[in-house]
């Protein structure tokens, strides 16, 4: 793979089909995530459409053809989470294993702080002992980019007739301010000109 040849913009609603592509393996296949059906482009247009109107949705592309996505989005409804957000990645599964997924997180982490959000959060699951729809490879990950472990949500998730656990992993992308200024929203950063950047 030309990694250097890998360009990274944000999100529009016509890649839906093509994040779809991406994304339903790992919902018909793996328990990495916790969803059991595969939702319609419509869906998955809703979902992109709702992200960027507050949180970068990023994906990667090589000779036009998407490679790996990566968002945030936001931990709770109340004021006071606004500085903190969830991340998620998802990389093609033919393109695993060639640094992808640890470029965009770099990407996804420079601009949540251009966004003045401080911290970065990862919902893994994991499971008791690897199995052929989970191994311990994302929490792994997450760990060697620097988050660090804060919780574990004991078999709260149901799939593949195997309970799974939860770990919640935690980075902090900026300094604790004594107040922290108001956050930027993705699409605002966009309309003043941003460039995204390794």
């Amino acid at each position: 793979m030309a990694t250097d040849q890998i360009i990274f913009r944000p999100a529009i609603v016509a890649d839906a089909a093509e994040l779809l592509a991406i994304y339903a393996p790992y919902i018909r296949e793996t328990a990495i995530t916790f969803e059991y059906d595969v939702p319609t482009v419509a869906e998955f247009q809703a979902r992109i459409e709702t992200t960027l109107k507050t949180h970068p949705y990023i994906v990667a592309v090589l000779d036009g053809v998407i490679l790996g996505y990566a968002y945030t989005s936001p931990m709770g409804s109340r004021q006071a989470y606004a500085w903190s957000v969830e991340t998620s990645i998802y990389i093609r599964q033919d393109e695993r294993h060639h640094g992808l997924g640890k470029r965009l997180y770099k990407i996804i982490e420079q601009i949540s702080r251009d966004q003045n959000i401080i911290n970065v959060n990862a919902c893994i699951a994991v499971p008791k002992v690897d199995d052929e729809h989970l191994t311990s490879n994302s929490r792994d990950f997450h760990e060697h980019m620097g988050y660090r472990y804060v919780g574990v949500f004991d078999q709260i998730g149901y799939k593949f007739d195997t309970w799974y656990d939860l770990v919640w992993m935690q980075k902090a992308v900026l300094d604790y301010p004594a107040e922290p200024k108001p956050v930027v929203s993705f699409a605002d950063l966009l309309k003043d000109g941003y460039q995204i950047s390794e």
